[in-house]
């Protein structure tokens, strides 16, 4: 068994231990093995004492493996999905996958202690961070101090809002612009769907089994849509950055 079976701290997500990778994941260390096993995770680096250590760029391709079976996929179609994907997309990028595979899954909240959290997340929390998480949403309180009802789509982007250097107003003023201009989006895709292809089609076809085919084509636009979207923001962001700030290197936000 490797060593360092402890809880790693915030910014080690470059060096953790197969112990560690479960717990940041919500798996089993036999199951992380047998995903290696199957080519859905690629090797660890290996390092002093043999001890293999893994990256984000396996946690997020975990969280990836999680969404698709949510989504009811078997483990032969995962493996399938998984080597459509370039063998070198980053951690990042597999982030944005899975965004637009959560994007059609129904909305969950989960149930869990303050250690599970903790463990999920790969970080202590105090009480002021359990407060900027409430207060982005990310999770609610119960009537069990210790019991959180978490939004599992949003808890790793909200940890990690923890650690930027903004106020919470900020953060919180940063999340009413971007929910005001989705909901724009979305209103306005929404019209445009229905105007030139919903309407049209239920004028020339009234069988009821042709209109149900039509719905479920709206239901699998959405991911679609969503991953439109997502590079859209990331390249109208990249453009405002290089015109604010013009003389500084602006870090990557994606790919272009």
């Amino acid at each position: 068994m490797e060593p360092e079976t402890g809880t790693p701290e915030a910014g080690t997500t470059d060096r953790l231990t197969v112990d560690q990778l479960a717990a940041r994941a919500g798996v089993t260390v036999r199951t992380i093995r047998f995903y290696s096993t199957r080519g859905l995770l690629p090797p660890p680096a290996i390092g002093p004492r043999r001890v293999g250590h893994y990256g984000s760029d396996h946690l997020s391709r975990l969280a990836l493996i999680e969404e698709l079976q949510n989504q009811g996929m078997t483990l032969a179609a995962i493996e399938r999905y998984l080597q459509r994907l370039p063998g070198d997309l980053s951690a990042h990028d597999l982030a944005i996958h899975r965004a637009v595979v959560a994007s059609w899954m129904p909305d969950t909240v989960d149930e869990t202690t303050r250690e599970q959290l903790e463990g999920r997340v790969g970080r202590r929390l105090t009480g002021e961070d359990l407060k900027r998480l409430e207060a982005m949403s990310v999770l609610a309180a119960t009537e069990d101090p210790e019991v959180f009802r978490v939004d599992p789509a949003l808890v790793q982007l909200g940890v990690r809002l923890l650690d930027v250097p903004m106020s919470l107003e900020a953060i919180l003023a940063a999340r009413e612009v971007m929910m005001e201009h989705t909901r724009s989006a979305a209103r306005e895709l929404s019209r445009l769907f229905k105007r030139e292809v919903w309407d049209p089609y239920r004028e020339l076809e009234s069988d009821p089994e042709r209109v149900e085919r039509m719905k479920s084509l709206s239901a699998h636009m959405q991911p679609m849509v969503v991953q439109a979207l997502v590079t859209a923001f990331q390249r109208s962001m990249k453009e405002e950055l290089r015109d604010a700030f013009p003389e500084e290197s602006i870090p990557q936000t994606g790919p272009d």
